[in-house]
């Protein structure tokens, strides 16, 4: 991820894969790709904490969790660590149990492994949506029948696509497409997430803010997209009220920051955050069982 989302990104994934293992003691160590460009503070920070991937590659682990990243280039075979992530992918579809591939690395092994390419959207996907679940897939085992999860990209593969590949769609969305697909590919279980269960409850929100200002301020001219359900049922009038402004005619700096967006974020609620953990539960007892 890029440096504005490094630490966040981090906590996240972290912070889910925490919540998710229960009593199952899990190891993590994190890695970074080479290829990303990054500021001082953060760069002396992966040298400190963070390990080689020379490590990784003679010692494989047994789960690889691989994040997604702001995208650059419009191809994603363009982009700075294209060669890193290539080669790390092909390893871990050899030499690890299982892989869960989040957005834009999801969207990269599709491209890897099933020479399927990304579209761009004309318009940015992003709130949170309804799900419905495959029954009897092993990630779904134990959620509601009514479960929601975020989205938040400019680039989509389609359903049908995945399917005529041989992947499994365990979670999809009716607005929003596909959320989770797997496939066995080589050695290892395959597990693609579009959509992203790890987000805060302030996550769109944050992301809305980002891209009003800069529209407001000039430093871009495409305007933002308002994540559908990113705040309470409450503030969602005020939220829309202020996107309408700012698109509408008030392209002003002052009109964005004159919003509320801390108190309405405090107010955010974390919908996704139950099927969020039975997923990632799922994922580790479905390891643990076949380990076993």
């Amino acid at each position: 991820m890029p440096d504005s989302a490094f630490e966040a990104t981090e906590r996240q994934f972290l912070e889910l894969l925490d919540a998710a293992c229960g009593e199952v003691v899990v190891g993590v160590d994190r890695y970074a790709l080479a290829g990303v460009p990054r500021e001082e503070r953060v760069a002396a920070r992966i040298a400190e904490e963070y390990a080689d991937f020379g490590e990784l590659y003679e010692s494989p682990a047994d789960l690889l969790l691989v994040t997604g990243a702001n995208p650059v280039e419009r191809r994603i075979e363009d982009e700075a660590y294209w060669s890193d992530l290539t080669e790390l992918l092909h390893f871990g579809s050899e030499r690890v149990e299982s892989m869960l591939l989040s957005c834009l690395s999801a969207h990269a092994a599709l491209t890897v492994f099933d020479d399927i390419e990304r579209e761009f959207l004309s318009s940015k996907c992003t709130g949170v949506f309804a799900q419905e679940l495959e029954p009897g897939h092993a990630l779904t085992r134990g959620m509601a029948r009514e479960v929601v999860l975020p989205h938040s990209r400019w680039n989509t593969v389609a359903e049908e696509a995945l399917r005529g590949a041989g992947y499994d769609i365990a979670m999809r969305s009716a607005k929003a497409d596909w959320s989770v697909a797997t496939k066995h590919i080589g050695n290892s279980n395959v597990l693609l997430v579009q959509g992203h269960p790890e987000y805060e409850a302030t996550s769109l929100l944050r992301e809305y803010r980002r891209d009003a200002r800069r529209y407001a301020s000039g430093e871009r001219d495409e305007e933002p997209c308002l994540p559908v359900g990113c705040v309470a049922e409450a503030d969602w009038p005020s939220l829309e009220d202020l996107h309408l402004r700012i698109t509408g005619g008030e392209r002003e700096p002052a009109v964005v920051e004159a919003y509320p967006f801390n108190e309405v974020g405090a107010r955010a609620v974390r919908s996704w955050s139950t099927v969020a953990n039975q997923l990632y539960a799922n994922w580790l007892s479905d390891i643990a069982v076949r380990s076993s």
